[in-house]
């Protein structure tokens, strides 16, 4: 019995005005509040929009994916494929034909049904002629979408796909209906637990759980995602109690002191966040692989680790995180040798290097990163002029537009390899090998050859030094400590509040 209801129950003893003041006054301490039933989410980046199936930007799934948007299947906590709005499906032996059934009664948020017709829509939508979809790859392979009923899905494939559940799980397969996907980027309407209350640009998307969501309900009635992308103000917003959790915290330095916190858990995971120097393949001096080997060997990877991440992160020599199976490192191949970088660049025709630009998205990593890599560039005669630039131009212009030299950016996607297969794709990077190792790959189903093509993958992205791979960028959260069910590791680039509750 806690020491004040010992008081309490004592002072009862020694008279009837003092015991009934003193039980008045015990009361509220002996009842005991319920759980709170609403969540502030701490985000770095705004999303340009809501609608995860016409866009890029990682923010979008991390405010939408499972908690409004609900793909056929879904990646969970362990990076597991796992239903969703398909409760169950069946893969015939030939690997082409896949047939989902969908939960009964899942309806969208305006009330109208989710069936068959809506996914047949949304399938031949992201794989239509005028897709705007970002991964529209991940539907190259569908050659046909059947709905004989309501509630069956019937896709034929022209090729297998050992990945095609996996991508049908991504926020980029969401399901839509036709009558508000035109709308979605603003006034979002989906399948899921929770649904759209409202946006204030700058600040705050809001929530609210959904009442008719056909699945089990979220403990939380209220959820608001917070953008704030100063380091400084993301701290004092911590500590101030504005902020409930703040996944992705990437003020790595502040980490201690909120361990020291008993007022907070920090929780330190994994991501699929390939951290790389993105290089333009086609760019003058940037096509001759001796200028890129000679960048590779220029950087120096633990001082980045160290100097940015403070010591949580691991180095990569390659496009594929460590944790996954299949992971050959390849952290040796360019060893930190500034020597063999002038060597490699008078080689090219580079003896006094050159200068270049490198423009630098706003997140922390990018920004911290870029600097020390011109600092490691520069001792080698390459002179880098530091462009930073927000997120909206920096997928205008070097996303889309392919208008760089060099930038710096972790490609949160998981499994995202194949990016080094699309023509059109930034790096402008063309390997018939690597090439004919996916088409490979799409044609094999058995895990163990699998990870021996993934690793034969990587050998050649290394061996061609397509970028400067550089570290995974490790997933820390810090959250008040009554917050429970926040995932530790982001397997998909996702905050899944929908099994968040308060202790």
């Amino acid at each position: 019995m806690p020491n004040r209801q010992r008081r309490a129950a004592l002072s009862i003893t020694m008279g009837a005005a003092l015991g009934l003041a003193c039980a008045l006054a015990a009361g509220p301490a002996l009842a005991q509040a319920a759980p709170r039933t609403d969540l502030v989410v701490g985000m770095r980046l705004e999303p340009p929009h809501l609608d995860p199936t016409a866009g890029a930007a990682a923010a979008i799934d991390e405010v939408t994916y499972a908690n409004l948007f609900e793909p056929l299947t879904r990646i969970d906590a362990e990076g597991k494929v796992v239903p969703g709005l398909a409760e169950k499906w069946e893969v015939s032996a030939d690997g082409l034909t896949y047939t989902f059934h969908l939960r009964k009664g899942a309806t969208f948020h305006d009330g109208s049904a989710a069936d068959s017709a809506d996914v047949k829509f949304s399938l031949d939508r992201a794989r239509g002629a005028d897709s705007v979809n970002a991964q529209k790859g991940y539907f190259a392979a569908v050659a046909g979408v059947e709905a004989p009923d309501a509630q069956t899905v019937v896709v034929t494939l022209s090729r297998p796909d050992g990945l095609f559940l996996f991508h049908m799980a991504s926020g980029d397969a969401a399901i839509v209906a036709p009558e508000s996907a035109g709308t979605n980027k603003q006034t979002p309407v989906g399948t899921g637990p929770f649904k759209f209350e409202r946006w204030v640009a700058g600040d705050r998307v809001v929530l609210v759980r959904n009442p008719d969501y056909d699945g089990p309900k979220p403990a939380l009635e209220r959820v608001t995602f917070r953008f704030i992308s100063d380091p400084a103000a993301q701290v004092a917003a911590l500590k101030a109690g504005d902020i409930d959790s703040f996944p992705q915290f990437d003020t790595y330095e502040a980490l201690p002191q909120f361990r020291d916190d008993g007022a907070f858990t920090v929780m330190v995971g994994t991501t699929e966040g390939e951290t790389i120097l993105g290089t333009n393949n086609a760019r003058k001096p940037f096509d001759d692989v001796r200028v890129r080997r000679a960048m590779a060997h220029a950087i120096d990877r633990k001082t980045l680790i160290d100097g940015v991440l403070f010591g949580n992160g691991a180095a990569i020599g390659s496009h594929f995180p460590p944790h996954r199976a299949g992971y050959v490192d390849l952290t040796g191949l360019y060893p930190y040798d500034p020597d063999k970088a002038k060597a490699l660049l008078a080689q090219a025709g580079y003896p006094d290097g050159f200068e270049t630009t490198l423009r630098l998205p706003p997140p922390i990593y990018a920004r911290r990163s870029g600097e020390l890599i011109a600092a490691m560039l520069a001792e080698v005669g390459v002179r880098v002029k530091v462009e930073p630039v927000e997120w909206a131009p920096w997928l205008e212009k070097v996303f889309k537009g392919k208008d760089y030299d060099l930038t710096l950016i972790a490609h949160t996607e998981p499994l995202d390899i194949d990016i080094y297969g699309r023509p059109d794709y930034y790096f402008n990077h063309r390997s018939e090998r690597f090439n004919a190792v996916g088409a490979e790959l799409d044609r094999t189903q058995d895990a163990a050859k699998r990870n021996a093509l993934y690793g034969e993958q990587q050998r050649i992205l290394a061996e061609d030094a397509v970028n400067g791979f550089l570290f995974m960028l490790p997933s820390a959260t810090v959250q008040k400590s009554g917050v429970q069910g926040m995932w530790v590791n982001r397997p998909i680039q996702a905050n899944d509040v929908t099994g968040v509750r308060w202790k």
